[in-house]
C-alpha cells in the first residue's frame, strides 16, 4: 500500500513564499494547500487533512487554534520564521503538536538592511530620490551626521547584532553592546564593548534592537529608556515590534528628542503589514502619526526578504516537514517542543 505524500496548508501566503516553498521542495513528494488568510481558531479547521501547518509571525497559534489544528489530522507545526512569540508553546506541547521554526534563515539579510535603514535615514536619500524626480536639486535639510567616530549600541549579539556590529565597525564607529550572554572572544576580535543596557542606552549616536520577544524584552524601549537617550540619537528596531512602546516613542519624537527612527516592524502590525493598503483609510492612529515625522522612516517587515533568506526558509520548513511526517526528528536547532 503507497502511503499518500506529506500535506502541508500553508497560511498566511503571499506569491514569493508559494515560489521558494514550491522550489524547495521540487524533487521531493509534497501536497501544497496554499491559503492567502492568517491562522486563527477560526481558520484552523483550514488544515483538514494536511500533516504540517505552516504559519508566519502575524498568525495565532494560541490554545484555541492549536485545539483545532489537531482536531483537524495536523501533528506539525512549523513556523517560517524564527520568531515564536505568537505560539502558545504549553498548549503545543499538552496536545502533542511538534513546533518546529526557522532559526537563522539569513542573519545577514536582516543585518544588511539594518544598515540599508541607518544611511536612508540618517542622509536622507529617501527624500533626495523624491525631490529630484520632481526636479528639486535643493541640498537645503539634507544634512546627516558622519558615522565614523561615533558610537553605536547594539541590544542583542546574536547572529544579526553581532553583524550589524561588525559592520558598523567597518564605518569607525565605537559600538558598545549588551547581551545577557556575552562572546567575550568575539567581541576582542572585532574591538566592541560590552556594558550594561543603560550604559549603552546613554552612550549610543546609533542604537539597534536586534533581541527576540520575551516577556521581558516587551516594551524594552519605553519612557524610561527613551529618556537615557543622547538628544538626536537615532534608534533602530528590524526585530519586533514590541520592543517598542509606540505611544511613548512618538513622545519623544514630538518633543524632538530623538533624531530619528527606522522601523522595518510595528507592534500592530497585524493586517497592515505585507498588505496593500493604498486604496483604504489607515485606522491605526499611531501609525498614521508616526508616519507624519519628517525623521522616521517605515518599511514593512521586510528585512528577511532576499532571495537567500526565502530559500533558507523554504529549505528548512520542507526538511522539517518531511521528517516530522516519517516519524523522524526535526533538526535539532529548530525543535521547540522537543
Amino acid at each position: 500500500m503507497n502511503t499518500p505524500p506529506p500535506s502541508i496548508a500553508v497560511f498566511d501566503t503571499k506569491p514569493y513564499d508559494r515560489v521558494s516553498l514550491c522550489a524547495a521542495a521540487a524533487a521531493k513528494q509534497l501536497t501544497w494547500t496554499f491559503h492567502s488568510f492568517r491562522l486563527e481558531s477560526a481558520t484552523a479547521a483550514a488544515a483538514e487533512g494536511a500533516n504540517t501547518a505552516c504559519i508566519f509571525v502575524n498568525d495565532h497559534a494560541d490554545a484555541a487554534a492549536i485545539d483545532r489544528l489537531v482536531q483537524a489530522g495536523v501533528s506539525h507545526l512549523a513556523l517560517r520564521c524564527a520568531g515564536f512569540n505568537n505560539v502558545d508553546l504549553p498548549a503545543a506541547r499538552a496536545a502533542g503538536l511538534r513546533v518546529t521554526r526557522v532559526p537563522s534563515y539569513s542573519p545577514h539579510a536582516v543585518a544588511e538592511h539594518t544598515i540599508a535603514l541607518l544611511l536612508t535615514l540618517n542622509r536622507k536619500i529617501h527624500k533626495a530620490f523624491n525631490r529630484v524626480r520632481e526636479l528639486n536639486f535643493s541640498l537645503s535639510g539634507l544634512v546627516g551626521f558622519d558615522l565614523h567616530g561615533k558610537t553605536a549600541g547594539i541590544i542583542g549579539t546574536g547572529r544579526t547584532g553581532a553583524l550589524v556590529a561588525q559592520a558598523l565597525r567597518g564605518f569607525g564607529m565605537e559600538v558598545m553592546a549588551y547581551d545577557p550572554y556575552p562572546q567575550a572572544a568575539w567581541a576582542e576580535t572585532h574591538g566592541i564593548t560590552y556594558a550594561d543596557m543603560t550604559t549603552v542606552f546613554q552612550r549610543a549616536d546609533v542604537l539597534s534592537l536586534h533581541v527576540p520577544l520575551t516577556p521581558e524584552t516587551q516594551h524594552l524601549v519605553t519612557d524610561r529608556t527613551l529618556a537615557l537617550m543622547k538628544p538626536g540619537a537615532i534608534l533602530i528596531n528590524v526585530s519586533r515590534g514590541a520592543l517598542v512602546d509606540t505611544t511613548y516613542l512618538i513622545q519623544h519624537l514630538k518633543s524632538s528628542h530623538l533624531g530619528g527612527v527606522a522601523l522595518d516592524v510595528y507592534e500592530e502590525e497585524e493586517g497592515v503589514f505585507f498588505e496593500d493598503l493604498s486604496a483604504e483609510m489607515l485606522q491605526d492612529d499611531e501609525l498614521a502619526r508616526l508616519l507624519t515625522f519628517p525623521n522616521v522612516l517605515i518599511t514593512s517587515h521586510q528585512a528577511f526578504l532576499t532571495r537567500e533568506a526565502l530559500a533558507e526558509i523554504a529549505r528548512v520548513t520542507v526538511d522539517n516537514a518531511l521528517r516530522a511526517a516519517q516519524g523522524q526528528p526535526a533538526l535539532e536547532e529548530t525543535e521547540l517542543t522537543g
